[in-house]
């Protein structure tokens, strides 16, 4: 069996990651896996490159600036997928027995070359790391149904593009058979209500981590390979972009003034983009208060693996998040989350068992978890639960089995 990959980068982002985890996955599970990207980061032999246009990107992004009369406000929230690259040309796509989808926005598949895809006859899975696949343009709904009404008058688009988009997607599934899978069960179940899963399958499988490196390790010696203080406890936050309001880290900085008025000893930990900028956000006694350390985004994950484990806790107070890469990393390597309840968050944390789920942007309700976190020993736990549920040859036997359900029924 040939499994083909589609995902706009190999690297850049969770999902992206996410993909190339479940390539590896695959491989070492006796399936000829191959990933096809636009963006290649890495020197990967299992990833090709198909070299698409920068105006491709271009012109997309300029469409939604031009619909949303001149205004860049929702520019990177919504992807009309109006242009893109010839992936049914390629080699490895001929070679496919499954085709199998991540996320493939930006300029990188086209509708047009979507509905090549999906009439190709081969088997196709799309794995949804955000709503895009499901409604008409954009990657998260938040408290808009809209979608449910093929997206008129959408709050995050201006004018019918949004609608039209959503016809269309309509159109190309209506004669296609797609197995749409959810990272969480959270993103599964709103794409199950959207009319453009209708007649098609919706299952959930968790993403794969490569327990070979996310495994728990010495604290101590974690703290001392990044120059981190030994004798504080450390709260940690990591994001790809750590300024991009969906994560929320406003509300980590309301919560660290509580934090701040107890008899703990602690400090900040941020890594990602823009690091630095965040500490401009805290107020100024939670600055002085036991440090701040900044690091910039790291790509090397045995390097991101033991700045999880020279953390107490990993707090995410994202706005909107589908299955976060960063809270399975933590939680393998025995460091408890925090986050608020919302998209697959309360799947990934046992209340008070392996981590704390706090209430929706509730700032002292997250100051709360906060504190929990670093009063309980559940280190254990944590790492018990990422262990079971994220392990890589079991996700990658439930695709394995997803992939052959065609051959089976035609038996």
């Amino acid at each position: 069996m040939r499994v083909l990959i589609i995902s706009t980068s190999d690297r850049s982002g969770g999902a992206a990651i996410a993909a190339s985890r479940l390539c590896s996955a695959l491989n070492n599970n006796g399936v000829h896996a191959m990933m096809l990207v636009r963006d290649k980061e890495t020197d990967n032999l299992s990833v090709a490159r198909l070299r698409v246009s920068k105006l491709s990107f271009l012109w997309e992004r300029f469409r939604i600036f031009l619909a949303n009369r001149l205004s860049m406000r929702n520019l990177w929230l919504t992807d009309l997928a109006c242009t893109g690259g010839n992936i049914t040309d390629t080699p490895e796509f001929r070679q496919a027995d499954v085709v199998h989808l991540h996320w493939v926005n930006q300029g990188f598949l086209s509708l047009s070359e979507l509905a090549k895809i999906l009439h190709s006859g081969k088997r196709i899975v799309w794995t949804l790391h955000d709503q895009w696949p499901t409604t008409g343009v954009c990657h998260y709904s938040a408290s808009c149904d809209h979608y449910l009404k093929e997206c008129r008058d959408c709050p995050q688009l201006k004018g019918n593009l949004a609608h039209k988009t959503f016809r269309k997607k309509r159109r190309i599934y209506a004669s296609s058979e797609i197995t749409f899978v959810g990272c969480s069960q959270w993103i599964a179940s709103l794409a199950a209500k959207s009319p453009l899963a209708e007649g098609q399958r919706v299952v959930s499988i968790p993403n794969a981590l490569p327990h070979a490196v996310f495994v728990p390790m010495h604290q101590q010696t974690a703290r001392m390979a990044h120059n981190l203080p030994l004798d504080m406890q450390l709260i940690l936050f990591s994001a790809f972009k750590v300024t991009d309001e969906r994560k929320g880290f406003h509300y980590l900085a309301e919560a660290l003034k509580l934090v701040q008025e107890t008899q703990l000893h602690v400090a900040l930990v941020v890594v990602g983009k823009q690091a630095e900028a965040l500490v401009n956000l805290l107020p100024p006694a939670v600055g002085e208060w036991g440090g701040v350390f900044t690091i910039p985004y790291v790509t090397n994950e045995r390097q991101m693996a033991s700045l999880y484990a020279a953390a107490d806790v990993f707090v995410t107070p994202s706005l909107q998040d589908n299955l976060p890469n960063t809270i399975a990393e933590a939680m393998s390597v025995g460091t408890p989350c925090v986050g608020f309840a919302v998209g697959g968050i309360p799947e990934m944390i046992d209340h008070k068992e392996n981590g704390y789920v706090a209430q929706y942007c509730d700032a002292n309700d997250l100051a709360a978890g906060i504190i929990y976190c670093l009063t309980n020993d559940m280190r254990t736990e944590a790492a018990e639960k990422a262990a079971h549920t994220y392990n890589e040859s079991h996700v990658a036997k439930q695709y394995i089995e997803l992939y052959g359900e065609k051959d089976d029924d035609s038996q």
